[in-house]
């Protein structure tokens, strides 16, 4: 999996439909989990937030959180 020597976090900035690379990597981490993704698997992210997701559950967990303040 992603945890080889090679494995490094990339920086992203999160624009609507598509992102950005700032810095090379190979996977982010999901803001609510803190699961691995990798960037070929990136599907869910917060534009605001500037976060990532692992999946569509995760995401709106994060979105109650902001409600809940």
């Amino acid at each position: 999996m992603l945890m080889g020597s090679g494995a490094r976090e990339a920086k992203i900035h999160y624009l609507d439909g598509t992102f950005r690379l700032l810095s090379s990597g190979d996977h982010v981490r999901c803001a609510v989990t803190g699961a691995i993704i990798p960037l070929e698997d990136l599907r869910y992210w917060s534009v605001e937030r500037q976060e990532a997701y692992a999946d569509a559950a995760a995401g709106l967990e994060a979105e109650r959180r902001k409600v809940r303040g």
